[in-house]
């Protein structure tokens, strides 16, 4: 078995923006590589502002997408082997994804402790009730909730933190090798964003669970992240240990980026 947990290898996604007789295309990813290790979980950050390419690479990821040349793999299976619906449970049971959006993630009109369930017997393939709810309130208590706290309740009846670490207690249910988070704190009030953020290190510490953080916010990228990648239209511009290309970077995208968030004695003090 690789001694990988996932392998990108020069993806590329091209997008056709033309009509029938003119086939003009955008390529949302250029030969985009890089590799988390399976012995040594991490919190591996894609920064990037909005049309880089990031939220295109979270989807060819989580496999909803399929890239237009490149490859692809997870434990060293390649992307384009898994099909049929057992070997795509088995992939999303290990590999669980976190939107920006709590509010969009789950229907207004169903109660949120349905998704739960379904996703401990979907993924965890779980049966009975007791397993269920037992394997869900599992879930709730490592992101700081209960059971308790959420059974019979919808989306609106929670508040915006509350819906987000139950998306997060959704991904875990499986207990993933992977989680894959877009943006997660982006629509999160900013006094429950660093709460959001260190259970992501709990995450990574105690669960030993490998995280994809996608964000634009080079503060949380800072503060979180072992590893990164600078994408801009596309490409990978700048990558490496968080807190070295963060605080010294070297291609001028990245520099302007830091700069946009930084003071200027933050960032001469190298913040």
């Amino acid at each position: 078995m690789s001694n990988d947990l996932l392998t990108v290898d020069r993806i590329t996604k091209v997008y056709s923006t033309g009509g029938i007789f003119s086939r003009p295309t955008v390529a949302a990813l250029d030969k985009v590589s890089f590799t988390l290790s399976a012995a040594q979980p991490e919190i591996f950050a894609i920064i990037g502002e909005s049309g880089s390419g990031k939220t295109t690479l979270a989807r060819i990821i989580l496999n909803m997408v399929a890239p237009t040349s490149g490859t692809i793999t997870f434990r060293g299976t390649d992307f384009s082997k898994i099909r049929g619906r057992r070997s795509q449970l088995e992939f999303m049971s290990q590999v669980q994804p976190i939107f920006q959006n709590p509010f969009e993630a789950f229907n207004p009109l169903k109660r949120v402790d349905r998704y739960l369930f379904a996703s401990a017997s979907r993924f965890a393939g779980l049966r009975g009730r007791d397993a269920r709810e037992a394997a869900a309130d599992r879930a709730l208590k490592l992101v700081g909730l209960s059971l308790v706290e959420v059974k019979g309740r919808f989306p609106h009846e929670l508040s915006g933190g509350q819906l987000q670490r139950t998306a997060i207690a959704r991904a875990l249910v499986s207990s993933p090798a992977l989680i894959v988070a877009d943006e997660p704190v982006s629509m999160v009030d900013a006094s429950l964003r660093m709460s959001i953020v260190n259970l992501f290190k709990s995450l990574r510490d105690e669960l030993r669970v490998s995280i994809i953080y996608i964000t634009h916010d080079l503060a949380t990228a800072y503060y979180i992240s072992d590893r990164v990648i600078i994408m801009q239209k596309g490409k990978v511009v700048e990558t490496g240990p968080a807190r070295a290309v963060l605080a010294n970077p070297q291609h001028p995208y990245t520099v302007l980026l830091r700069e946009s968030v930084l003071s200027p004695e933050d960032a001469d003090r190298g913040v």
